[in-house]
Protein backbone atom coordinates (compact mmCIF):
# COMPACT_ATOMS: atom_id res chain seq x y z
CA UNK A 1 0.00 0.00 0.00
CA UNK A 2 1.52 3.18 -0.90
CA UNK A 3 0.99 6.46 1.65
CA UNK A 4 0.96 10.20 0.01
CA UNK A 5 1.55 12.93 2.31
CA UNK A 6 -0.24 16.33 2.17
CA UNK A 7 3.48 18.03 -0.57
CA UNK A 8 2.10 14.36 -2.29
CA UNK A 9 -0.71 15.60 -3.17
CA UNK A 10 -0.50 18.94 -3.44
CA UNK A 11 2.35 17.41 -6.39
CA UNK A 12 0.04 15.25 -8.15
CA UNK A 13 -2.81 17.75 -8.28
CA UNK A 14 -3.57 21.21 -10.24
CA UNK A 15 -7.09 23.18 -10.24
CA UNK A 16 -7.37 22.90 -13.77
CA UNK A 17 -7.47 19.30 -13.77
CA UNK A 18 -9.24 18.69 -11.13
CA UNK A 19 -12.05 20.37 -12.06
CA UNK A 20 -12.23 18.67 -15.23
CA UNK A 21 -11.58 15.26 -13.05
CA UNK A 22 -14.97 16.38 -11.10
CA UNK A 23 -16.60 17.56 -13.82
CA UNK A 24 -15.87 13.98 -15.45
CA UNK A 25 -17.10 12.43 -12.06
CA UNK A 26 -20.27 14.29 -11.12
CA UNK A 27 -21.52 13.26 -15.12
CA UNK A 28 -20.06 9.87 -15.16
CA UNK A 29 -21.59 9.29 -11.20
CA UNK A 30 -20.63 6.79 -8.59
CA UNK A 31 -22.31 4.84 -5.85
CA UNK A 32 -21.97 7.76 -2.70
CA UNK A 33 -24.40 6.69 0.65
CA UNK A 34 -24.86 9.84 2.60
CA UNK A 35 -21.84 10.52 4.74
CA UNK A 36 -21.88 9.15 8.79
CA UNK A 37 -22.24 11.86 11.13
CA UNK A 38 -21.49 11.45 14.29
CA UNK A 39 -20.93 13.80 17.50
CA UNK A 40 -18.08 12.78 20.14
CA UNK A 41 -19.20 14.38 23.28
CA UNK A 42 -16.83 15.49 25.50
CA UNK A 43 -17.04 16.42 29.26
CA UNK A 44 -14.79 18.91 28.79
CA UNK A 45 -14.58 21.73 26.19
CA UNK A 46 -16.45 21.49 21.96
CA UNK A 47 -17.85 18.19 20.99
CA UNK A 48 -15.98 16.59 18.76
CA UNK A 49 -17.41 15.32 15.04
CA UNK A 50 -16.57 11.74 13.24
CA UNK A 51 -17.00 12.24 9.87
CA UNK A 52 -16.98 8.60 7.92
CA UNK A 53 -17.15 9.41 3.55
CA UNK A 54 -17.66 6.06 2.05
CA UNK A 55 -18.12 5.99 -2.03
CA UNK A 56 -17.28 3.31 -4.56
CA UNK A 57 -17.56 3.04 -8.87
CA UNK A 58 -20.68 2.56 -9.63
CA UNK A 59 -19.70 -0.83 -11.46
CA UNK A 60 -23.43 -1.64 -12.59
CA UNK A 61 -23.37 1.24 -14.82
CA UNK A 62 -19.97 0.70 -15.50
CA UNK A 63 -20.78 -2.33 -17.18
CA UNK A 64 -18.69 -5.93 -17.42
CA UNK A 65 -15.00 -6.04 -17.30
CA UNK A 66 -14.77 -2.63 -15.36
CA UNK A 67 -12.13 -2.70 -12.19
CA UNK A 68 -12.57 0.80 -10.11
CA UNK A 69 -12.10 1.48 -6.68
CA UNK A 70 -13.40 1.84 -3.20
CA UNK A 71 -12.60 4.97 -0.98
CA UNK A 72 -13.38 6.12 2.41
CA UNK A 73 -12.29 9.28 4.08
CA UNK A 74 -12.67 9.15 7.94
CA UNK A 75 -12.41 12.78 9.50
CA UNK A 76 -12.17 14.14 12.53
CA UNK A 77 -13.41 17.89 13.52
CA UNK A 78 -12.12 19.04 16.75
CA UNK A 79 -12.78 22.74 17.48
CA UNK A 80 -10.90 23.27 20.47
CA UNK A 81 -7.74 22.06 18.62
CA UNK A 82 -7.51 25.53 17.69
CA UNK A 83 -6.97 26.63 20.91
CA UNK A 84 -4.01 24.47 21.11
CA UNK A 85 -2.51 25.58 17.64
CA UNK A 86 -3.50 22.11 15.81
CA UNK A 87 -5.72 22.21 12.83
CA UNK A 88 -9.26 21.35 13.66
CA UNK A 89 -9.55 19.25 10.85
CA UNK A 90 -7.46 15.47 10.68
CA UNK A 91 -7.98 12.47 8.85
CA UNK A 92 -7.82 10.15 6.26
CA UNK A 93 -8.64 9.04 2.64
CA UNK A 94 -8.21 5.25 2.23
CA UNK A 95 -8.46 4.25 -1.77
CA UNK A 96 -9.59 0.07 -2.23
CA UNK A 97 -8.95 -2.28 -5.42
CA UNK A 98 -12.66 -1.80 -6.76
CA UNK A 99 -12.91 -5.57 -7.34
CA UNK A 100 -10.74 -7.13 -4.62
CA UNK A 101 -11.32 -4.73 -1.74
CA UNK A 102 -7.09 -4.45 -1.55
CA UNK A 103 -5.95 -1.07 0.25
CA UNK A 104 -4.10 0.58 -2.92
CA UNK A 105 -3.49 3.79 -0.82
CA UNK A 106 -3.54 6.14 2.40
CA UNK A 107 -3.26 9.56 1.81
CA UNK A 108 -3.61 12.79 4.29
CA UNK A 109 -7.11 13.48 4.59
CA UNK A 110 -7.08 17.33 5.03
CA UNK A 111 -5.35 18.18 2.16
CA UNK A 112 -7.35 16.23 -0.32
CA UNK A 113 -10.42 17.37 0.94
CA UNK A 114 -9.12 21.01 0.53
CA UNK A 115 -8.64 20.11 -3.04
CA UNK A 116 -11.46 18.53 -3.75
CA UNK A 117 -13.49 21.25 -1.95
CA UNK A 118 -12.25 24.05 -3.47
CA UNK A 119 -12.11 22.35 -6.92
CA UNK A 120 -16.35 21.32 -6.59
CA UNK A 121 -16.99 25.33 -5.69
CA UNK A 122 -14.75 26.02 -8.68
CA UNK A 123 -16.78 23.40 -10.82
CA UNK A 124 -19.99 25.01 -9.53
CA UNK A 125 -18.58 28.54 -10.49
CA UNK A 126 -18.08 27.60 -14.09
CA UNK A 127 -21.65 26.67 -14.63
CA UNK A 128 -22.85 30.04 -12.16
CA UNK A 129 -20.51 32.72 -12.04
CA UNK A 130 -20.39 35.18 -14.17
CA UNK A 131 -18.31 34.26 -17.39
CA UNK A 132 -16.27 38.10 -16.75
CA UNK A 133 -16.74 37.40 -13.22
CA UNK A 134 -12.91 39.34 -11.79
CA UNK A 135 -13.72 40.43 -8.16
CA UNK A 136 -13.33 38.14 -5.56
CA UNK A 137 -14.02 37.93 -1.94
CA UNK A 138 -12.89 35.38 0.97
CA UNK A 139 -14.74 34.95 4.11
CA UNK A 140 -12.81 33.41 6.58
CA UNK A 141 -8.72 32.79 6.79
CA UNK A 142 -8.48 29.36 7.63
CA UNK A 143 -6.63 26.86 5.34
CA UNK A 144 -9.64 25.85 3.12
CA UNK A 145 -10.33 29.83 2.13
CA UNK A 146 -6.21 29.93 0.03
CA UNK A 147 -7.29 26.78 -1.70
CA UNK A 148 -11.13 28.29 -2.54
CA UNK A 149 -9.08 31.44 -3.62
CA UNK A 150 -7.41 29.75 -5.72
CA UNK A 151 -9.75 27.34 -7.33
CA UNK A 152 -12.00 30.60 -8.36
CA UNK A 153 -8.94 32.07 -9.99
CA UNK A 154 -8.81 29.34 -12.28
CA UNK A 155 -11.93 29.21 -13.78
CA UNK A 156 -12.50 32.76 -13.84
CA UNK A 157 -10.70 35.51 -14.57
CA UNK A 158 -10.15 36.99 -10.72
CA UNK A 159 -8.11 39.89 -10.75
CA UNK A 160 -8.61 41.35 -7.53
CA UNK A 161 -9.18 39.06 -4.31
CA UNK A 162 -10.30 40.80 -0.73
CA UNK A 163 -10.10 38.79 2.55
CA UNK A 164 -12.39 39.46 5.46
CA UNK A 165 -12.27 37.52 8.79
CA UNK A 166 -13.20 38.18 12.26
CA UNK A 167 -9.68 38.20 13.56
CA UNK A 168 -8.59 41.01 11.55
CA UNK A 169 -4.52 39.65 11.49
CA UNK A 170 -6.03 36.25 9.92
CA UNK A 171 -6.81 38.15 7.16
CA UNK A 172 -3.92 39.71 6.33
CA UNK A 173 -1.52 36.29 6.82
CA UNK A 174 -4.11 35.03 4.13
CA UNK A 175 -4.09 38.46 2.06
CA UNK A 176 0.03 38.24 2.30
CA UNK A 177 0.10 34.21 1.03
CA UNK A 178 -2.23 35.12 -2.13
CA UNK A 179 0.34 38.19 -2.75
CA UNK A 180 3.40 35.67 -2.43
CA UNK A 181 1.65 33.38 -5.33
CA UNK A 182 1.26 36.39 -7.63
CA UNK A 183 -2.80 37.73 -6.58
CA UNK A 184 -3.80 41.46 -5.85
CA UNK A 185 -4.67 40.55 -2.55
CA UNK A 186 -5.95 42.95 0.32
CA UNK A 187 -7.46 42.36 3.81
CA UNK A 188 -10.59 44.34 4.63
CA UNK A 189 -12.50 45.26 7.31
CA UNK A 190 -16.02 46.72 6.14
CA UNK A 191 -17.75 43.22 5.21
CA UNK A 192 -21.25 44.82 4.66
CA UNK A 193 -19.29 46.91 1.70
CA UNK A 194 -17.52 44.25 0.68
CA UNK A 195 -20.46 42.24 -0.17
CA UNK A 196 -21.52 44.98 -2.53
CA UNK A 197 -18.15 44.99 -4.51
CA UNK A 198 -17.54 41.22 -4.87
CA UNK A 199 -18.39 39.13 -8.20
CA UNK A 200 -17.87 36.30 -6.62
CA UNK A 201 -17.80 35.47 -2.79
CA UNK A 202 -16.53 32.42 -1.06
CA UNK A 203 -17.17 31.31 2.53
CA UNK A 204 -15.30 29.16 4.26
CA UNK A 205 -16.33 29.60 7.91
CA UNK A 206 -18.26 27.46 10.88
CA UNK A 207 -19.97 30.54 11.72
CA UNK A 208 -23.64 29.68 13.22
CA UNK A 209 -24.75 33.52 12.18
CA UNK A 210 -24.75 34.69 8.93
CA UNK A 211 -22.36 36.81 7.68
CA UNK A 212 -23.97 37.14 3.78
CA UNK A 213 -26.74 39.71 3.72
CA UNK A 214 -28.64 39.16 0.53
CA UNK A 215 -29.44 42.75 1.14
CA UNK A 216 -25.78 43.84 -0.02
CA UNK A 217 -25.53 41.84 -3.28
CA UNK A 218 -25.06 43.25 -6.09
CA UNK A 219 -26.88 41.82 -9.31
CA UNK A 220 -25.01 39.15 -10.86
CA UNK A 221 -23.01 38.38 -7.28
CA UNK A 222 -22.54 34.26 -7.23
CA UNK A 223 -22.17 33.17 -3.88
CA UNK A 224 -20.08 30.37 -2.52
CA UNK A 225 -20.91 28.93 0.90
CA UNK A 226 -18.73 25.42 1.84
CA UNK A 227 -18.24 26.08 5.86
CA UNK A 228 -21.35 25.29 6.98
CA UNK A 229 -21.48 21.57 7.60
CA UNK A 230 -24.25 21.12 10.04
CA UNK A 231 -27.82 22.06 10.13
CA UNK A 232 -27.33 24.54 13.08
CA UNK A 233 -23.94 26.53 11.08
CA UNK A 234 -25.00 29.41 8.65
CA UNK A 235 -22.90 31.62 6.56
CA UNK A 236 -26.14 33.46 4.46
CA UNK A 237 -29.26 35.38 5.53
CA UNK A 238 -32.92 34.15 4.54
CA UNK A 239 -32.62 37.62 1.96
CA UNK A 240 -29.66 35.98 0.37
CA UNK A 241 -31.39 32.55 -0.31
CA UNK A 242 -34.46 34.34 -1.12
CA UNK A 243 -33.16 36.02 -3.69
CA UNK A 244 -31.09 33.73 -5.26
CA UNK A 245 -31.24 30.61 -7.51
CA UNK A 246 -30.09 28.17 -5.20
CA UNK A 247 -27.90 24.89 -5.88
CA UNK A 248 -26.52 22.43 -4.23
CA UNK A 249 -23.56 19.92 -4.62
CA UNK A 250 -26.01 16.45 -3.68
CA UNK A 251 -29.32 17.24 -2.79
CA UNK A 252 -29.30 14.50 -0.53
CA UNK A 253 -26.64 15.91 1.87
CA UNK A 254 -27.40 19.74 1.38
CA UNK A 255 -31.28 18.65 2.10
CA UNK A 256 -30.10 17.12 5.61
CA UNK A 257 -26.65 18.58 6.81
CA UNK A 258 -26.43 21.83 5.25
CA UNK A 259 -28.18 24.68 8.03
CA UNK A 260 -27.88 26.87 5.06
CA UNK A 261 -30.72 24.57 3.16
CA UNK A 262 -32.21 22.76 6.22
CA UNK A 263 -32.92 26.40 8.17
CA UNK A 264 -34.72 28.53 5.28
CA UNK A 265 -36.97 24.63 4.17
CA UNK A 266 -37.80 25.08 8.03
CA UNK A 267 -38.66 28.42 7.98
CA UNK A 268 -41.10 28.55 4.44
CA UNK A 269 -37.76 30.49 2.58
CA UNK A 270 -37.05 28.25 0.32
CA UNK A 271 -38.70 24.35 -0.81
CA UNK A 272 -36.72 21.28 -1.62
CA UNK A 273 -38.44 21.40 -4.72
CA UNK A 274 -37.46 25.63 -5.69
CA UNK A 275 -33.22 24.21 -5.53
CA UNK A 276 -32.86 24.53 -9.38
CA UNK A 277 -29.88 21.78 -10.22
CA UNK A 278 -27.11 20.03 -7.87
CA UNK A 279 -23.96 19.03 -9.62
CA UNK A 280 -24.92 16.07 -11.33
CA UNK A 281 -27.51 17.56 -12.94
CA UNK A 282 -25.45 20.51 -14.07
CA UNK A 283 -22.20 17.89 -15.31
CA UNK A 284 -25.05 16.02 -17.10
CA UNK A 285 -26.55 19.30 -19.08
CA UNK A 286 -30.07 18.15 -17.19
CA UNK A 287 -31.00 21.26 -15.63
CA UNK A 288 -30.90 24.88 -16.51
CA UNK A 289 -27.15 26.82 -15.30
CA UNK A 290 -26.83 30.55 -15.23
CA UNK A 291 -29.71 32.29 -16.97
CA UNK A 292 -28.89 36.15 -16.98
CA UNK A 293 -26.03 38.59 -16.76
CA UNK A 294 -27.86 40.19 -13.39
CA UNK A 295 -29.43 37.28 -11.32
CA UNK A 296 -28.01 36.13 -8.11
CA UNK A 297 -26.98 32.70 -7.98
CA UNK A 298 -26.30 30.60 -4.88
CA UNK A 299 -24.16 27.19 -4.48
CA UNK A 300 -24.27 25.55 -1.02
CA UNK A 301 -21.46 22.39 -0.76
CA UNK A 302 -21.53 20.39 1.99
CA UNK A 303 -19.10 17.71 0.46
CA UNK A 304 -19.94 14.76 -1.49
CA UNK A 305 -17.86 11.36 -1.09
CA UNK A 306 -17.75 11.13 -4.99
CA UNK A 307 -15.35 13.81 -4.80
CA UNK A 308 -12.88 12.49 -2.31
CA UNK A 309 -12.96 9.12 -4.94
CA UNK A 310 -12.41 11.03 -7.78
CA UNK A 311 -9.46 13.09 -6.46
CA UNK A 312 -7.63 9.83 -4.52
CA UNK A 313 -8.35 8.04 -7.54
CA UNK A 314 -6.06 11.07 -9.49
CA UNK A 315 -3.81 11.52 -6.67
CA UNK A 316 -3.00 7.24 -6.69
CA UNK A 317 -2.64 6.99 -11.09
CA UNK A 318 -0.27 10.32 -11.14
CA UNK A 319 1.90 9.28 -8.19
CA UNK A 320 1.80 5.20 -8.58
CA UNK A 321 4.90 3.35 -10.10
CA UNK A 322 5.09 3.19 -13.61
CA UNK A 323 4.83 -0.46 -14.75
Amino acid sequence: MLHFSADDIDRALTFPGLVETLRTAFREGAVQPVRHHHTVERAKGTDSTLLLMPAWTDFKAAGAGADGHIGVKIVTVSPDNNDIAKPAVVGLYLLLDGITGEPQALMDGPRLTQWRTACASALAASYLAREDASKLLVIGAGAQCRFLARAHAAVRPIKEIRVWNRTPANAETLAASLRDEGFEATAVSDLDAELGWADIITAGTISTTPLVKGARLKPGAHVDLVGGFTPGMREADDDAIAKARVYVDTRAGATKEAGDIVQPIAAGVLTADAIVADLHELARDQKPARQSADEITLFKSVGAALEDLAAGIAVYESLKPKA
